[in-house]
């Protein structure tokens, strides 16, 4: 198999029925294609209208010798047909025109005007040693013109709205009908080649472009109109050539499709037996025409009967432009050539064994494909999958070629097991919309239960536990336990199964056996704290935690006193367990507390003094006997002094830890003074400790009292640094104090400024305003009379005449109401008089 090789383009099939019959007694020799019908003549002059299968519909007998052209207009209701003896006819297929013409030589070619069925075109041209056209004209009578004439017969012709091709033993002629002038001439290439041999092939792709291939070479002819200023004599239209090439056979036929061409090609080849050149099969070739060569896009050997006998003459391609159908002519055979569809593309894929192309194609062209179905290339696929031994990849392709077929699904999967492959499907078998039988799951189960743990639990784990009858793979479980009783594997498989089955506190013993980590999840999810009251301490043991956050968060289905009864014979587990109820809350486990000081002391120390701290509900004595029997002195202390008994912690520290800074700290967070005289005298004769107070007592008790009492003569260390920071010390607390001044002055300054303009301010007096003493109007009914009134800062208002005469020798007067009270800012007086 060559896995290079290119997908042909074309598709074919003899053309048979009627066809068969007439190539069984005669030969074709000429063959036109019109869209609804195909005309064919034979060498015994017979021309038969056929049906696109090869059905005859209509036969005439036209000469008793070859037919050699026939012409359709394109309607397809007029017929042109020539023949070797020299004779003519034109007639209407559904009427009763019709012209008769016979000549003195074999008339090789005829065409009928492209629109012969309208009454201004009834033209038709015929070839022999002379070009002629006919025209009916005044009672219907046919008037011939001569073309052309003087070189040769006339080998072939083609008309084309406006434009008659031909060719002769020289070249190729264009006539432009409308201005009657011959517009080109294409001389031949080869001129060795015999005409009558290997006669040119003309083919209008449309009304402008040409397509002349003889021998074996090809021309691509555009006719273009000329420019105004280049006619002077010369016609108005002339013709280009766009393309030439040569090819490696000689042809036969040529036809467009789309912006390739189809070229028939006439080969002989060096026979292997006789070494003498003999016929070889006619090829039929697509390629691209470049500026100056060509691109082979595919090319096919015809297998036509008889082709060991034919000439290049001998074969003629005839196409239809609508569809795509090109007609190979033979004298014994009729080859029908079309495009290939997605069918005839999947065809060969399937033949090549490119499923997965194959399977691609058909989904896109789903709508179009008649012949095959998505399903039937699918499961071919998985078939072919299989041959090869790509288990894993047939099964993958299930998913998508199954779909919902449970039928399909479940014999696949049967399929599989009978060549032990079931392992490969059971990943992709469906679990929702499909549902297989429950049978089938089992069966994978099994499967995977007799020869691979892991995998098993893996189902278990990813498969819905509906999908099969958990009872059957729960006892088949147990039997296998029984074999291995410690397999972890299967035992957390069965805590799984009978956590499907609801069977959770089965499936629970099973996790704290094995302990295992969705043990919590499992408590958690089926609510199974009633469960756990008697394995507290298995959960405590697998993860203290854990387990303590879960008892915690659940206190109203365990409670606090069931858990300590619990934990009764494990206290570091017990400890565990009210130490993160303390963090919590300080007052839920108060009755635990005088029991924590003891699970503290023993397996916590970092945190017996915090707690000690923070509860409020220790009994203090209780706890001082503990912390003095083990002796810890930071405990001790901290006792002491929250009992009031400060001058011993005092001593404690200084005797015990000997830390005359936690000492100092002792003292100050106490602030009490005998507590620094005890400190003083405790140090006054121990050098570093004098030290320790010099540098920290300055703020807190007078620096002279300390020095006073240092013996003459006595050695202290870094004296000099300690004095020169007392020093230091009170200069800064000189200065912070002066500093502070500074900002009180500026600040009254500010604040007496900003209340002297506040003063200062003008004061509303209206008519709503009333004497304080009086209670009348402070304003007159009668501006215009004058009057007299003062107005306090205060706001208060006074006639003049209603205040009493100030018997002090000052000048200021004061507010009655607010000296009644106390005099202060505002309350002196603003006269105001008219």
């Amino acid at each position: 198999e060559d896995e290079s090789e290119e997908e042909p383009k074309l598709k074919y099939e003899r053309l048979s029925n009627g066809v068969t019959e007439i190539l069984q007694k005669d030969a074709a020799s000429c063959m036109t294609v019109h869209e609804k019908f195909l005309a064919l003549g034979t060498h015994y002059g017979k021309v038969y209208l056929l049906d696109v299968q090869g059905n005859i519909t209509q036969k005439f007998d036209v000469s008793p010798v070859k037919i050699n052209q026939i012409s359709l207009d394109e309607s397809g209701e007029h017929m042109g047909v020539c023949s070797e003896d020299g004779k003519v006819q034109v007639f209407g297929l559904y009427s009763a025109e019709e012209f008769h013409e016979t000549f003195d030589c074999p008339i090789k070619i005829v065409a009928v005007h492209p629109h012969f069925v309208r009454s201004h075109f009834k033209q038709f041209v015929t070839g022999g040693k002379k070009l002629l056209l006919y025209e009916r004209g005044w009672m219907n009578r046919w008037k011939p013109s001569v073309l052309h004439e003087g070189e040769g017969n006339i080998r072939n012709v083609k008309w084309r709205g406006h434009l008659i091709a031909w060719a002769n033993n020289m070249g190729v002629k264009i006539l432009d009908m409308i201005s009657k002038q011959r517009i080109t001439n294409v001389p031949r290439d080869d001129i060795s080649l015999r005409p009558d041999m290997y006669p040119c092939s003309l083919c209008w792709k449309d009304n402008l472009t040409l397509i002349i291939g003889w021998g074996n070479s090809v021309k691509i002819c555009s006719v273009k109109e000329r420019h105004a200023s280049e006619m002077r004599d010369l016609p108005n239209r002339y013709v280009e050539i766009v393309f030439q090439f040569d090819t490696e056979f000689y042809i036969s036929g040529l036809a467009p499709l789309c912006d390739q061409l189809v070229i028939l090609s006439y080969v002989k080849e060096i026979s292997e037996k006789t070494e003498v050149e003999c016929c070889a099969r006619p090829r039929l070739d697509i390629v691209q025409p470049l500026p100056e060569s060509c691109e082979e896009i595919s090319s096919d050997a015809l297998t036509v009967r008889g082709f060991q006998e034919n000439e290049c003459r001998d074969y003629h391609l005839e196409y239809s432009e609508g569809e795509s159908l090109f007609y190979i002519i033979s004298p014994r055979d009729v080859v029908v050539a079309k495009e290939r569809d997605q069918d005839d593309h999947i065809d060969w894929l399937l033949e090549k064994k490119k499923y997965e192309e194959a399977l691609m194609a058909a989904e896109i062209s789903q709508k179009t494909i008649k012949k095959h179905k998505i399903l039937d290339i699918g499961l071919a696929y998985i078939n072919h999958l299989v041959e090869k031994g790509e288990y894993d990849m047939a099964a993958r392709k299930c998913q998508k070629i199954l779909g919902r077929n449970t039928e399909l699904w479940e014999f696949e999967v049967y399929k599989f097991k009978e060549i032990g492959q079931l392992k490969a499907i059971s990943r992709y078998l469906p679990r929702r919309d499909p549902v297989l039988k429950p049978l089938i799951y089992e069966m994978v189960l099994h499967e995977f239960l007799e020869s691979d743990y892991e995998g098993f639990a893996t189902l278990i784990k990813e498969w819905p536990g509906d999908l099969y009858n958990n009872t059957i793979i729960v006892q088949a479980v147990v039997d296998h336990l029984k074999k291995d009783p410690q397999n972890r594997t299967l035992l957390r498989t069965l805590a799984e199964l009978y956590t499907y089955d609801q069977r959770y506190g089965r499936a629970l013993e099973i996790y704290l056996t094995l302990r295992h980590k969705d043990v919590f999840q499992l408590i958690h999810k089926h609510n199974l704290f009633s469960s756990i009251r008697d394995k507290i301490v298995l959960l405590m043991d697998f993860d203290s935690e854990k387990a303590v956050d879960m008892l915690l968060d659940n206190e109203d289905k365990i409670s606090i006193d069931r858990v300590v009864e619990e934990l009764e014979n494990r206290p570091e587990l017990q400890h565990v367990y009210l130490h993160k109820l303390f963090k919590r809350d300080h007052h839920k486990g108060q009755r635990y507390h005088e029991k924590q000081i003891s699970l503290y002391a023993e397996y916590d120390r970092p945190n017996l003094l915090p707690f000690l701290r923070d509860s409020t509900h220790c009994p203090l004595e209780k706890a001082l006997e503990i912390c003095q029997q083990r002796n810890f002195v930071e405990e001790t202390v901290y006792l002491l002094s929250r009992m009031g008994n400060s001058r011993s912690a005092l001593k404690m520290i200084m005797e015990e830890l000997q830390d005359v800074d936690k000492a100092i700290e002792f003292a100050k967070e106490q602030d009490d003074g005998e507590l620094w005289e005890d400190l003083i005298l405790y140090s006054i004769d121990k050098p570093p400790f004098i030290t320790g107070l010099l540098n920290n007592i300055g703020t807190h008790v007078d620096p002279i009292l300390l020095i006073h009492r240092i013996k003459e003569g006595m050695e202290i260390p870094n004296l000099r640094d300690s004095l020169v920071k007392i020093l230091q010390d009170y200069n800064l607390q000189i200065l912070l104090r002066e500093g502070c001044k500074k900002i009180l002055v500026a600040d009254s300054l500010s604040l007496l400024k900003k209340m002297h303009r506040t003063q200062m301010k003008g004061v509303l007096v209206d008519e709503e305003n009333i004497c304080e003493s009086c209670l009348s109007p402070i304003l007159p009914s009668d501006a215009s009379k004058s009057f007299n009134v003062v107005v306090f800062h205060c706001r208060h208002m006074f006639h003049k005449e209603c205040l009493p005469v100030s018997n002090t020798v000052s000048p200021v007067q004061f507010c009655n109401i607010c000296s009644a009270k106390h005099r202060g800012p505002g309350s002196a007086i603003l006269e105001m008089k008219k």
